[in-house]
This record gives C-alpha cells, structure tokens and sequence, in this order.
C-alpha cells in the first residue's frame, strides 16, 4: 500500500468516524456509541498525522493540512500529490 493510498484510507475514515460521532450528538446521544467511536477518531487522528508526516517529505504543506480536525487527511493526501518532490 502507497503512502498516499493509506493517507486517503486513513482521512476517509477520520471524516467518518467524525460524522458518526456528530450524528450521535445531534440525535440520541449514546454514551456507548461516542465512548466507542471518541477513542478510535482520537487513534484514526493520530495515525492521519504519523502517515502525513511519514509522506511529507521535507514539504510542510501536508503535515500541516493533516492537522486539520476531519478533513485534515484527506487535504494533506491532495496536498502530497499536487506539491512536488513526492
């Protein structure tokens, strides 16, 4: 798997997790499902930035893009195609 294919696997699931965890709050509010879905948004964060950096190669643009909340890896996989020297 490709650093940019991961980092696009990676931002969907972020955006994801995010949603359902927005879903949860506008609607039930299930303890159970934010105290599930809270920690693994908080591992998929993490792991859209370790990636991001892994990828950046020197270029500051998409390490950064990846620490947007939700969005963040799926602008910093873009950013790592269009920028050059990866």
């Amino acid at each position: 798997m490709t650093g940019g294919l991961a980092l696009r696997l990676l931002g969907a699931a972020e955006l994801a997790s995010v949603l359902i965890l927005f879903g949860n709050l506008a609607t039930v509010h299930s303890e159970a499902v934010s105290g599930a879905v809270g920690p693994l948004h908080g591992m998929i964060y993490l792991a859209v930035i370790v990636t991001a950096v892994a990828l950046a190669r020197g270029r500051h643009r998409v390490w950064l893009l990846a620490l947007i909340p939700a969005i963040g890896g799926l602008l910093a996989e873009r950013a790592a195609k269009l920028t050059p020297g990866g």
